[in-house]
């Protein structure tokens, strides 16, 4: 039995019921093995087998029966060996309480986790990446940052190892914190990690997540050990940053290499063919998909696809292509036909798309948002008033705009005509100082589609106010000259923020990178890398 009991289960199963009186040793071993295999709830069937014999269970025999719950998502099974280790004394044994941590974390059960944590008496590195999984998981990513912190500095009696650093990226990214990822990326290198490719992967997505592509492919030429992920990572990163083009030729080279693509990698190459509009080579890509590399198109290729045919203006192309899907259309399909018809004003399309969205239970505010201002750009006000009370009537809310911008470690975060910064004034004075400097350049706000309910004068001061101008405004406020500017908008970028920018990177001679939930716009002189497509 020790010498294989995963390989064959069912022998070792076999000869273990042979053995007139097994020990507990024998138990755990079998319990182990179910633990890992592919009927991990036959470990708890042997853990009672235990039990009913009289076997009183160790602190191992416990942490390979939560494995077992974890593989099964047991809420209920975790619970009762809880009260098992507190019935036989076993609450010293960190190794135990760090499995049932992890247990009560993938069970959404954060608030256990983290009690269970504090009544440790001992906490390794194992046991504070536990605890930083589950507050990724309750999206506590700001706690995490202050772990790191506190493992750094040694306050906390541990150093962090590759997995706290991976975890850390992941966190970085999802806060938007630049800064602290470079500090994360300091201590990968300074300790030896920076050969391990699962933690370069994650450096790649996170630089190329902030748009900083120089050091996304910085860490990419330095790998030794290139894998399918590698490459859809810089793939990925070169799409999502509008460089479609040098997208596809990765992708091209890493044919070359000898390096077999799997779906993600389609995704990412799907995705440059699209925010470059490039329909021709994105349809023949998507062909080779299947018939090259025998690749069944999942619900993100159809994604990317009906995105690429829809922004291209080809809206029924698109509509037919996700008629035609092998898997059921979800809501994001249908939401992303809806975009399209409302940057190219096809009203009766996207009222049909709606329909779709409702017959899934699956519509949102911002759904109704954009057919609303769909309404709005072709002048259908009687569409507008009637959609205005329904959405009024069922209490539909928006989702607040809101834009954040990380500076010396810390995260400011600005919504609409924001007065809760402590420099507000300051912000305000040069938001309105960079207004005039850009209306002498050239600069006009955009009304035409924006906020149909209030009339123009109206819709000038909502612009002039808007998350991403505040963010603008407090990093040329907050920085020397000449620093990048990085900003990360909850929502898609509008048209008036967008020309804003744009001209702001021009006149004031600044690279301004701002990402929204589609992608990345870099702004650089005057111009953007979307080339206005996006």
């Amino acid at each position: 039995m020790a010498l294989s009991p995963i390989r064959d289960i069912s022998y070792s199963r076999q000869f273990f019921s042979q053995i007139p009186n097994p020990s507990v040793f024998l138990y755990n071993t079998l319990i182990r093995a179910y633990s890992m295999s592919n009927s991990p709830i036959e470990g708890f069937f042997m853990y009672q087998e235990m039990r009913k014999k009289g076997l009183r269970a160790d602190p191992v025999s416990l942490s390979f029966v939560i494995r077992c719950y974890i593989r099964v998502s047991s809420l209920i099974g975790g619970e009762q060996v809880h009260a098992r280790i507190l019935s036989d004394g076993h609450q010293s044994d960190s190794l135990l309480l760090t499995n049932l941590m992890d247990l009560y974390s993938l069970c959404d059960k954060g608030s256990d986790a983290c009690k269970v944590f504090d009544e440790m008496r001992q906490r390794d590195t194992i046991a504070w990446n536990v605890l930083i999984s589950c507050y990724m998981r309750s999206r506590r990513t700001r706690d995490v940052l202050v772990i790191f912190d506190g493992m750094l500095s040694g306050e906390l009696g541990c150093e962090p190892d590759d997995v706290t650093c991976l975890l850390l990226l992941q966190a970085c990214a999802n806060l938007g914190a630049l800064e602290f990822g470079e500090k994360v990326h300091g201590h990968i290198v300074e300790r030896g990690y920076d050969n391990a490719t699962n933690l370069c992967n994650s450096l790649i997505a996170m630089y190329s997540q902030f748009g900083n592509l120089d050091k996304a492919f910085g860490v990419f030429k330095g790998m030794h050990d290139k894998n399918v992920v590698t490459w859809s990572a810089i793939i990925s990163g070169l799409a999502m940053n509008g460089y479609g083009r040098e997208a596809i030729g990765a992708f091209e080279e890493m044919l070359k290499m000898g390096v077999l693509p799997d779906d993600l990698t389609f995704t990412g190459v799907l995705s440059a063919c699209s925010n470059c509009g490039l329909v021709d080579k994105g349809m023949i890509i998507f062909a080779r998909m299947s018939k090259e590399f025998g690749i069944v198109p999942n619900i993100h290729h159809y994604g990317c696809m009906v995105d690429l045919l829809g922004r291209a203006g080809q809206l029924h192309q698109a509509y037919e292509l996700i008629m035609s899907m092998r898997v059921k259309p979800d809501s994001t399909i249908w939401r992303t036909l809806l975009g399209a018809c409302r940057i190219h004003r096809n009203v009766i399309l996207a009222e049909h798309v709606v329909e779709h969205l409702i017959e899934l239970k699956a519509q949102e505010a911002g759904d109704y948002i954009l057919l609303f201002n769909l309404y709005s750009s072709v002048d259908n006000w009687k569409k507008v008033t009637e959609l205005r009370k329904f959405m009024k009537e069922k209490g539909i809310q928006t989702t607040p705009a809101s834009s954040s911008i990380e500076l010396k470690g810390k995260v400011h975060e600005f919504v609409v005509d924001d007065v809760s910064h402590p420099q507000k004034d300051e912000i305000f004075e040069m938001l309105d100082e960079i207004s005039k400097q850009l209306k002498i350049a050239g600069y006009v706000a955009e009304i035409t589609s924006e906020l149909p309910n209030l009339d123009a004068e109206k819709k000038r001061y909502v612009l002039s106010y808007h998350s991403e101008k505040l963010a603008l405004a407090f990093g040329v406020l907050a920085t020397p000259p000449g620093t990048t500017i990085r900003i990360a908008k909850n929502l898609r970028i509008c048209v008036d923020c967008h020309n804003f920018a744009k001209i702001l990177s021009g006149v004031y001679n600044r690279q301004v990178i701002i990402t929204d939930h589609t992608r990345f716009h870099h702004f650089r002189g005057g111009h953007c890398s979307c080339n206005d497509y996006w």
